[in-house]
């Protein structure tokens, strides 16, 4: 993600022809970036709450045009799920067929733990296939998933915890429990270390985006040191 200081604003333009007919401009590296709203007023309190970002020395995304504290709010409201299938997505055509049936079960396994308290999925063994087998697996992306896997799958990503929340003790301890265990609950030693080392990747690449505020997050350094005991 570029970031830049080089922030230019210009005067609000109206523009009677659009149903938001007020823009709120600025640039980038010179490069323009712009917002519509229906009254000059949201358009005025939208143009001084930028403004105030670059008064306070916040870098901009060049990318969106958003300051960096935007940036973040938006990305710690982004879900495990949500997380998890992007990590999929850019990593799958790079990885050998083992590493991406260990992440898959990594994944598949961690998700169900990573939701709100009290959620629980009335056929964990549903969740789980439509998981690993569709959710998680880019090939299979090519298709729809069936009826049963689409309802498991709505579920999960209605209860999925913001990525914002993992850095709980409580919500981390959930999490490590499930790596450690099968669907019906006995564990599962001899999977574990590959789990959590596969789930370390996805942490991993979550700070590189900027999705915890923290530098390094509580996750990885309790992952790692689950993972040596």
């Amino acid at each position: 993600m570029a970031m830049s200081y080089k922030v230019r604003f210009w005067d609000i333009r109206e523009r009677p022809d659009r149903r938001k007919g007020f823009e709120v401009r600025w640039t980038i590296n010179g490069r323009e970036k712009s917002e519509s709203f229906l009254t000059k007023g949201l358009a005025e309190s939208r143009r001084a709450k930028l403004m105030t970002a670059a008064r306070d020395g916040e870098p901009f995304d060049t990318r969106t045009g958003l300051p960096a504290s935007e940036i973040r709010a938006l990305k710690q409201r982004t879900t495990w799920y949500v997380l998890a299938r992007e990590y999929i997505e850019q990593r799958w055509d790079r990885t050998p067929g083992n590493t991406r049936r260990t992440l898959a079960d990594a994944l598949a396994t961690i998700a169900p733990a990573f939701v709100e308290p009290g959620a629980l999925y009335g056929e964990p063994r549903v969740l789980r296939r439509a998981l690993y087998s569709w959710a998680f697996n880019k090939n299979a992306w090519k298709a729809e998933p069936s009826e049963e896997w689409q309802a498991a799958l709505d579920w999960l990503e209605r209860h999925s915890l913001p990525v914002s929340e993992l850095e709980e003790p409580d919500v981390l301890r959930r999490g490590l429990d499930a790596l450690c265990r099968k669907v019906e609950g006995t564990a599962a030693a001899a999977k574990t270390v590959k789990r959590k080392a596969a789930v370390n990747e996805v942490f991993s690449a979550a700070v590189e985006r900027g999705y915890f505020a923290q530098t390094e997050p509580a996750e990885r350094s309790s992952l790692d040191g689950a993972r040596s005991r």
